[in-house]
């Protein structure tokens, strides 16, 4: 039985994910996120572009959520019932100085446990983008986030990896203001 306690101690110290510890600097909260491109995003928009060459016009509003740590995007098609909804959350990951996007949508837990990474801006030069990377289990998927040159408007772009390893549109989205 000591022997059998013993080895599941053991065990249980190498299980996947286990090994990953926070560095002293991240014991308690940490400051809230200020990225002046993310606060551009928060607000009310009408996404309009097309998946997979069908058309589609979704709702997207954002909003900062848990102490300004989190933006969060909702996204929903304007279908009644809705065909597409997705809960993105982007903060950031001060220790792999990159943002994360946790995508959690109607297409269940298996597609939503892979995270995005956007790396971090660097210089001091103002970014107008960024592009989360999410390598999922069947292929790689980048969505980018472009704000447009006026400063109000975005532009969003899918894409994955086809099978002769090209990369390809999967969905693209004008955003506009909605008041």
């Amino acid at each position: 039985m000591r022997w059998g306690l013993l080895l599941l101690v053991v065990c249980a110290g190498a299980l996947p994910g286990q090994e990953r510890t926070a560095p002293a600097t991240l014991t308690g909260p940490q400051a809230a996120l200020q990225d002046s491109l993310l606060n551009r995003l928060a607000g009310r928009w009408t996404m309009s572009g097309a998946v997979r060459g069908k058309p589609v016009i979704m709702n997207l509003d954002a909003d900062w959520v848990l102490q300004h740590h989190w933006l969060r995007l909702l996204m929903t098609d304007t279908g009644t019932p809705p065909a597409y909804e997705a809960n993105v959350y982007i903060g950031d990951d001060p220790v792999g100085k990159r943002f994360v996007a946790h995508w959690l949508d109607n297409f269940g837990g298996w597609w939503s446990e892979t995270l995005g990474y956007a790396r971090h801006p660097s210089g001091s030069a103002e970014r107008t983008a960024m592009t989360f990377v999410f390598d999922y289990p069947d292929g790689p998927f980048h969505t980018t986030f472009t704000l447009g040159k006026d400063l109000s408007t975005w532009s969003v772009l899918m894409q994955d990896r086809g099978p002769d390893g090209d990369w390809r549109e999967f969905a693209h989205y004008a955003l506009r203001r909605r008041t």
